[in-house]
C-alpha cells in the first residue's frame, strides 16, 4: 500500500478567476521512496505538500482525492498526522512557537502526550544528532534562520514521523550545513524507512539519491521518472528546468555530451579525467582585485556588537571597504554574524565600537528620512515581514503612486500575474521577488540583500542575475549575505569570508572559491584536478570547449 495516493488533484486559490495552482494533479509515493520534487517558483509545489497534511492546506476550491495509508486525508485525526507526517516548512519562523530551544524540542512531544522519561530521551538525542547543544538554553529569537531551521527539523523529528515532508529545508543553510543536513535526511530514509518528500532548488546533493524526481510546471506534473533520465529529458525538452540541474549533468551536456550523464561530482570527475586526460588549456584568465579603494559606498571600521550586555559578541572587530557599482558578496557559516553586519549598516543593530559610513558620511548623521528615503534599503532574509496589504499591488502601492513605475518594477521582478494576490497566498520565490520590488521603489543607491536567491528556482536566478547587472549599470552598489556559492561565483565582483565576528578574507569569485576545498562550488570540486580555478558550470564548459578546438 502507497503512503500517499493522489487522485485527479486541482486546486485554486481565491479568487481564482479560473487559474488552478495545481491542475490534475496524479502522484503516488511508496513508503519509504524519497521523493524529489522540483519545478520553476509559482509551479505549484508549496501548494501540493501542504495538501499532504490537512491542518496547513490553504483555504480554495478543491476537487481530487488525496489518501494517506489508504483513508481520505479528511478523515486521518489531527493526532495521527501529527505523529505520522513531519512538515518542515520553507519559513522557519512560521513554524517554531516557544520561546526556548529545549522547549521547542520537546513542544510537540508534550501536544501528543508523551511521558517525561521519553521527551528526555528524545530531547537529548535530537539535540546531540543534529549539533543543538551549545544552543540548548538560548532564545529562539536570537538564533539564525538556519540554526531556527535546523531546530525545526530536529522538533520534527523527535516525534519519530513515518513520512518527512520537507519544504525548501535548506534555503538558509550554508553550502556545509546544507550538506550535513541533506545527508542527514538520506540516512534517516535509509535507516529508518522515513518515507522523504522534498522540495528543493538546490538539487546537487538530493539528486544522487532520490529514488524519484517529480517535475512540476504550471500546476501539473510534466516528468515523473529517475533523477539521471529527468536530466536526459530536461536537455532534450531544452526546458528552463534544466538550468536548476546538478552541475555534473550541465556541464556534461554542455559539453556535447551524448552518452549516460554523470549525476554525482564523482562520477562527473571520473568523465572529466578520461575526456580530457592531459588539457591543452587548463584555466581562464585572471580576475584582478583592486587593493586600494578610494571612495567606497559603504565602509566599516571595527564593528563590534552584542545582543545582550552579558553574552558574547557576534561582530569582533567587522572592517570592510565596499567599492561603489559592485556586486559584494559575503558568506559563511550559520550564525556568523553576516545578517547582524547588515542590520548594522541599516541602524537596526547599534555597534558599541566602530564605525559605518554610507558614502563617506557616518550612519548615524543621516535622517531617517535621508538614509531609506533614495540611499539604502534592505531586503530582509524573509520577504513576509515586507508585506502588510492585503494585496501585492496594495503593497507596492505603499512606496509610490505612480503607477508607471509600479508597472515598470513589476514586469523587472516578473510579478505582473501576482499584483492581485494576497502575499501569503504566493510561494516563497513569489514572494521574494514581489518583496523585491517593494525594495526597489524607494530607488536606493546602496542595496542590502539577505539571502535574496532563497526559495527561488535557477530560472528565475538567471533574471535575479540580470535586474542586479542592471542596477550596477546605473550606479547602484549591491552587498549580498548569501549561502548561495553557485550564485556568487557566477555574478559577484567580490566575495568575502565571514568567520568568528569578522570579515576574514576578501578577494575575487574564482580566488576565492578557486582555493577552498569544501566551500567552493560543485563545479571545481568536480574539476579542479583537471581544470585550474573554474568554479562555474559555464567555466567548465568553456574549457571543455576551447580544448575540443584545441585538438582539432
Amino acid at each position: 500500500m502507497a503512503h500517499f495516493e493522489i487522485k485527479d488533484l486541482s486546486f485554486s486559490y481565491p479568487p481564482s478567476k479560473g487559474k488552478k495552482s495545481l491542475d490534475g494533479v496524479n502522484l503516488s509515493i511508496e513508503k519509504g521512496e524519497y521523493i524529489v520534487l522540483c519545478g520553476k517558483s509559482g509551479s505549484g509545489k508549496t501548494t501540493l505538500l501542504r495538501q499532504l497534511k490537512s491542518v496547513l492546506a490553504p483555504h480554495g476550491k478543491k476537487q481530487g482525492e488525496i489518501l494517506f495509508n489508504g483513508t481520505p486525508i479528511e478523515k486521518v485525526t489531527q493526532r495521527v498526522q501529527s505523529a505520522k507526517i513531519g512538515y518542515v516548512m520553507q519559513n522557519p519562523d512560521d513554524q517554531i512557537v516557544t520561546d526556548k530551544v529545549w522547549h521547542e524540542l520537546a513542544f510537540g512531544l508534550e501536544s501528543l502526550g508523551c511521558d517525561q522519561k521519553t521527551m528526555r530521551a528524545r530531547v537529548a538525542e535530537m539535540a546531540c544528532y543534529f549539533g543543538i547543544q551549545d544552543w540548548f538554553h538560548r532564545d529562539v529569537a536570537n538564533l539564525s534562520g538556519g540554526q531556527k531551521q535546523l531546530l525545526n527539523l530536529a522538533s520534527i523529528m523527535a516525534m519519530q514521523p513515518e513520512v518527512l515532508i520537507l519544504d525548501e529545508p535548506t534555503s538558509q543553510l550554508d553550502p556545509i550545513a546544507a550538506s550535513d543536513f541533506l545527508n542527514t535526511v538520506r540516512k534517516i530514509n535509509i535507516e529508518l524507512g522515513t518515507t522523504v518528500i522534498i522540495t528543493e532548488h538546490r538539487l546537487e546533493d538530493i539528486f544522487p539519491y532520490a529514488d524519484r524526481a517529480v517535475v512540476m510546471d504550471g500546476g501539473k506534473i510534466i516528468a515523473d521518472d529517475t533523477p539521471r533520465n529527468i536530466g536526459k529529458l530536461l536537455y532534450k525538452q531544452k526546458n528552463d528546468m534544466f538550468a536548476a540541474m546538478p552541475t555534473p549533468i550541465r556541464v556534461f551536456y554542455g559539453a556535447g555530451g551524448n552518452s549516460d550523464c554523470p549525476l554525482t561530482v564523482r562520477e562527473g570527475r571520473t568523465w572529466l579525467s578520461k575526456t580530457y586526460p592531459e588539457p591543452m588549456v587548463n584555466k581562464l584568465p585572471a580576475e584582478e582585485l583592486d587593493d586600494e579603494i578610494e571612495k567606497p559606498a559603504l565602509s566599516l571600521k571595527e564593528l563590534w556588537f552584542r545582543y545582550e550586555k552579558d553574552s558574547p559578541d557576534v561582530l569582533r572587530g567587522v572592517s570592510a571597504d565596499v567599492p561603489a557599482g559592485t556586486l559584494y558578496a559575503i558568506v559563511g557559516g550559520n550564525g556568523a554574524g553576516k545578517s547582524t553586519t547588515l542590520k548594522a549598516v541599516c541602524g537596526i543593530c547599534k555597534p558599541y565600537r566602530g564605525k559605518v559610513k554610507v558614502f563617506g558620511k557616518p550612519v548615524e548623521k543621516y535622517k531617517s528620512t535621508e538614509l531609506f528615503g533614495g540611499c539604502l534599503a534592505m531586503l530582509p532574509q524573509d520577504p513576509k515581514s515586507l508585506f502588510v496589504k492585503k494585496t501585492v499591488r496594495e503593497d507596492l502601492a505603499e512606496m509610490t503612486k505612480d503607477e508607471k513605475k509600479i508597472a515598470e518594477i513589476a514586469a523587472v521582478c516578473e510579478i505582473e500575474s501576482l499584483l492581485g494576490s494576497h502575499p501569503y497566498d504566493l510561494s516563497g520565490g513569489e514572494q521574494q521577488r514581489s518583496a523585491l520590488a517593494k525594495v526597489l521603489l524607494t530607488n536606493p543607491k546602496l542595496l542590502l540583500l539577505d539571502e535574496p536567491t532563497k526559495g527561488i528556482d535557477s530560472f528565475f536566478k538567471e533574471k535575479l542575475a540580470t535586474i542586479l547587472c542592471k542596477l550596477k549599470e546605473q550606479g547602484i552598489t549591491i552587498v549580498m549575505v548569501s549561502h548561495d556559492v553557485e550564485f556568487c561565483a557566477k555574478y559577484a565582483d567580490m566575495v568575502s569570508m565571514f568567520f568568528d565576528g569578522q570579515m576574514l578574507t576578501t578577494d575575487t569569485p574564482r580566488r576565492f572559491f578557486g582555493n577552498n576545498s569544501f566551500y567552493t562550488t560543485a563545479a571545481n570540486r568536480m574539476s579542479r584536478h583537471v581544470f585550474s580555478m573554474a568554479v562555474t558550470a559555464e567555466d567548465v564548459v568553456e574549457l571543455c570547449r576551447q580544448n575540443k578546438e584545441a585538438a582539432v
